[in-house]
């Protein structure tokens, strides 16, 4: 049985605006590096960052796609997505990158039980 915690991230907050988005992708990678078992969650505002066509140049932002498409090559693919934050932003799971796993209340507290550390940013 392996000694490494379980991770979930939790992605609450806009791509940009603030820091947030991007320290939770750095911390995820340096994670997967050390070959931690990492999930991600994006709820809220947070599912903002699945979707594509960011124009993050536009506010002087570097753009986080590279970030979440780095993410498979560190084993990082239990990619989540609450339900209730689709249905508030009018959003369909189709409309975002990455194919994220739609979860409804009780499955993200399932999720948050199911891991040693959650992280919320």
């Amino acid at each position: 049985m392996s000694d490494k915690k379980k991770v979930l991230i939790i992605n609450r907050r806009a791509p940009y605006g603030r820091s947030n988005a991007r320290d939770s992708l750095d911390v995820a990678l340096t994670c997967g590096v050390f070959e931690m078992p990492i999930s991600l969650l994006f709820a809220d505002d947070g599912i903002f960052q699945l979707l594509g066509g960011h124009q993050a140049k536009e506010i002087g932002q570097k753009n986080l796609s590279a970030n979440l498409a780095a993410l498979p090559m560190y084993d990082i693919d239990q990619l989540f997505v609450c339900e209730s934050s689709l249905n508030t932003h009018g959003l369909a799971s189709d409309q975002l990158d990455h194919n994220p796993t739609v979860v409804d209340q009780k499955a993200i507290q399932q999720l948050i039980q199911s891991h040693d550390v959650v992280l919320t940013f």
